[in-house]
């Protein structure tokens, strides 16, 4: 396994970024099996782990925890929070109150003194990034993490995060977790420029598309029965999708690939990418994207996925990552009523 520098903050990872979404309730609840998958990405060289506490409600970073007794030293560990973690409207978001109680929380479910990387979920625009920044800030001060990033922020929000840092003298942002592969590739029209200009490192997440590019998924056949295609209905049967990936597999089989390999080569293949997160629920599921770990894609097959999905677009529906409340919320984008005509 290769290694490459995290943004600028001196650390090594592996481009390959064990995911621990799967373990637990919320994917596979086996606590063993899931430890020993663990165990085998970390015999194949992988030394990035990326969890949060909303996954399986904490069940994820105990996971992760009880995995890494013994090789904590040997790896370079991120979780996440900002999700809500209890019915109290308190236990959520990126205030200073929630992420000084919840990284404690993290760091007891971890087993660990300290966090490799302490990333914001998503944006919360209750609450100043100045506040966001200045509590972080303090948390690396104690010793209990040691470099922040940011998960799914608009290029924008990425922009302003780094200039109030630099204002503020405040920590900043060193790294962002984005959505990123072949059928989403939207993030290369803002957010990975925007992330190389500032010596961001980026873990792109989802580079199978949510498991529309592992094959399973076809025009005019029968939908697999996952928890995937239940959660996400509407992306899955895509009909702009479903003919990129017609187009794609075609493409994979001339160049000798499973679509699976080709996909994740291909976010490795951008610049602006250090590492990709994978998150293998099965031991099967990790042998298959190991399998690809050396895969090399070259102009050519880039050039054919090109026509078939755009640079800076997206084949079709992928879901909204983040929603800002400009576009939720119909009171920041309508005008009361009698101040909506031109005369």
């Amino acid at each position: 396994m290769k290694y490459r520098t995290l943004g600028r903050t001196g650390i090594k990872v592996s481009p390959y970024c064990l995911g621990a979404m799967m373990f637990g309730a919320g994917g596979n609840p086996d606590h063993d099996d899931s430890i020993r998958i663990i165990h085998k990405a970390l015999d194949a060289g992988i030394n990035f782990v990326d969890t949060a506490d909303v996954y399986s409600r904490g069940e994820s970073e105990e996971i992760v925890g009880k995995a890494l007794k013994g090789r904590r030293d040997d790896i370079v560990l991120a979780t996440k929070a900002h999700a809500p973690m209890g019915s109290d409207p308190n236990q959520q978001g990126n205030s200073r109150r929630w992420l000084v109680r919840e990284v404690e929380a993290s760091l007891r479910r971890l087993q660990t003194d300290h966090i490799d990387l302490y990333q914001i979920h998503r944006p919360d625009p209750d609450t100043d990034i100045e506040e966001t920044l200045s509590a972080l800030t303090d948390l690396m001060r104690a010793g209990k993490v040691r470099a922040i990033g940011s998960s799914t922020f608009p290029a924008a929000e990425i922009v302003e995060a780094q200039w109030v840092a630099e204002r503020r003298g405040l920590a900043r942002f060193r790294t962002e977790q984005p959505p990123y592969s072949i059928l989403g590739r939207s993030i290369e029209r803002d957010v990975l420029p925007v992330c190389q200009k500032y010596g961001i490192g980026t873990l792109v997440w989802s580079p199978l598309a949510k498991g529309m590019l592992t094959g399973k998924y076809r025009k005019g056949q029968p939908q697999p029965d996952s928890g995937r295609a239940k959660r996400f209905p509407k992306q899955m049967t895509d009909e702009r999708n479903l003919d990129a990936i017609e187009k794609l597999i075609p493409i994979a089989e001339a160049a000798g690939l499973s679509l699976i390999h080709m996909a994740m080569a291909f976010v490795m293949a951008h610049p602006g990418v250090t590492s990709a997160i994978i998150g293998p629920r099965t031991m099967q599921h990790l042998d298959d994207l190991l399998a690809g770990a050396e895969v090399v894609l070259g102009d050519d097959v880039l050039d054919r996925i090109d026509a078939v999905v755009p640079p800076g677009t997206d084949a079709g529906s992928m879901g909204a990552a983040y929603e800002p409340s400009a576009v939720t919320q119909p009171s920041l984008r309508r005008r009361p009523f009698t101040g909506r005509s031109a005369a």
